[in-house]
């Protein structure tokens, strides 16, 4: 009887300590998470910095997301990739264009979305600088859907295979996504800038469900005792 009830409560405290684990962490990742998003609307608000060139590019990740940047060059002619998408405008592409920079390396900017009904006015890039936010590849595709560079057809901004199907060589590891550039198509400045935050809804769901286990115990404990 003794054994049993240790038992019992062992794996009592073992399913509560698990559980408040889980609400910590929680917690943790909430605080994380609310600096990410301050450091994002700092890089968002600054001034343009230049664009990483390839002595830079190792250290590229996804903590340089967002960052604002600024290349000079040019903009390769018919050199287009479109790559589906659906924003707040409908569905239809986002317009990738390598960029050719004065230091020499090749860039990939997602110069914005055009709808699929209006994909034959994209205009031609002509601009001799660009400016915009450092995004981080795609690699792989969409959801259930991949990337297939032979057939043309891209759901994704998967800078290597995009940059692997035109023959750009050694490009830079990231995409720019360029700033609004005036009316027509393509339409720059659509990034989305969203972070999730649920982790104060877990934390409490691991806590409470700590609580209730706990309080479950020492009922069916006092029961027991009782008997």
């Amino acid at each position: 009887m003794r054994r049993r009830r240790g038992v019992a409560v062992a794996a009592a405290l073992a399913a509560v300590a698990v559980l408040l684990a889980l609400g910590i962490w929680q917690v943790e990742r909430r605080a994380w998470k609310h600096a990410l998003v301050a450091q994002v609307e700092r890089r968002l608000a600054a001034a343009p910095v230049t664009a990483p060139g390839p002595a830079a590019w190792r250290t590229i990740d996804a903590g340089d997301a967002y960052t604002r940047v600024r290349a000079d060059g040019r903009y390769r002619a018919r050199a287009d990739v479109l790559v589906q998408a659906v924003t707040a405008l409908g569905g239809g592409y986002w317009v990738v264009t390598p960029f050719d920079t004065a230091a020499g390396w090749t860039v990939l900017v997602n110069r914005g979305f055009v709808p699929a009904a209006e994909r034959a006015r994209i205009a031609p890039p002509s601009a001799r600088f660009v400016t915009g936010l450092l995004r981080v590849s795609e690699p792989g595709g969409a959801f259930l859907r991949s990337n297939d560079p032979a057939a043309g057809r891209w759901y994704s901004r998967d800078v290597a295979a995009i940059a692997r199907a035109g023959g750009l060589g050694d490009a830079a590891p990231y995409f720019i996504d360029a700033d609004a550039a005036g009316a027509g198509w393509p339409r720059g400045g659509m990034t989305v800038v969203r972070f999730a935050d649920n982790h104060l809804v877990y934390a409490l769901t691991w806590f409470a469900l700590a609580a209730l286990v706990a309080i479950l115990a020492w009922r069916a404990l006092r029961r027991e005792g009782a008997a």
